[in-house]
């Protein structure tokens, strides 16, 4: 079993990439939700080349990626369920449910320290949302996720199948909650309360700051609801909201390589001094 997981994880994780990704493209072009405001050619070959600098770059620099570091730890006894006697369904629930609350934790977290958000506001840049946002994140983000996400999993002891399905569910749920497709209202109002959905997450890449400190969630959308960072709907509605950052509004930012110099970009003035 652990031999066969840890040889199927790629495979595993692209599939369903890959699977996503075309069902959600094929949904956008069906019942787009807002019109576009930027070409999909030069959002698309931006947002889809950071995805394969990422890939590999991790691949680079960690010999080790959760999934294994779950083997190991449960291989040594490191971590609180593998000192536990739990049921292992039990384990893999908890440990699911727990991570997720370390990534909304996280996405606070980045949202709130200055040198933090330098790295994230490249996921808001995005002039436009759709299914290639919610793979859009700079290098530097990706790396520090890793690492936390590998400390919870040592911490925890958390089974190799709950990191998996973690991963491969947050991986789908970002793409489908970074879609620009439409929901009813009705089904929407339901669905959000048992997963994120476009609606609901739409309102975090909002260009107005009260909102994009709102709906942290990624996956589970109880987080923002118990910690009070859940906003309805936005101000302007889904149709009239603006997408985006103040600092970049130029289209030019769009572009990979400048996408990967958002970091190091001062953000304007307030008091419009030099």
């Amino acid at each position: 079993m652990t031999e066969t997981l840890l040889s199927n994880e790629a495979a595993i994780r692209l599939g369903f990439f890959f699977g996503v990704l075309v069902l959600m493209a094929a949904w956008e072009a069906a019942t787009p939700r807002r019109e576009r405001t930027q070409t999909r050619a030069l959002r698309w070959t931006s947002n889809l080349g950071i995805v394969v600098v990422n890939t590999l770059l991790v691949r680079l620099l960690f010999p080790v990626l959760p999934v294994a570091l779950a083997l190991i730890a449960d291989d040594r006894g490191w971590g609180l369920f593998n000192i536990v006697d739990a049921p292992t369904w039990l384990t893999v629930v908890v440990s699911v449910v727990l991570l997720d609350l370390l990534i909304y934790g996280q996405h606070v977290f980045v949202h709130f320290v200055p040198v933090l958000w330098r790295l994230h506001r490249m996921h808001h840049a995005d002039l436009d949302i759709d299914v290639t946002t919610g793979a859009r994140f700079h290098p530097l983000e990706i790396i520090f996720s890793i690492l936390i996400k590998m400390a919870a999993v040592a911490v925890l002891g958390a089974p190799a199948a709950a990191v998996l399905i973690f991963e491969v569910a947050l991986n789908a749920t970002s793409m489908f909650n970074h879609a620009n497709v439409k929901l009813p209202a009705g089904l929407d109002r339901v669905l959000r309360w048992v997963v994120v959905t476009p609606d609901m997450h739409r309102v975090h890449h909002s260009v107005i700051k009260t909102e994009t400190d709102s709906n942290f969630g990624f996956n589970l959308p109880w987080w923002d609801r118990i910690f009070g960072t859940y906003n309805d709907q936005p101000q302007a509605g889904h149709d009239g909201m603006t997408i985006g950052l103040p600092i970049f509004r130029d289209p030019g930012w769009l572009r990979l390589h400048r996408m990967m110099a958002q970091p190091f970009a001062d953000e304007p003035d307030p008091a419009g001094g030099d």
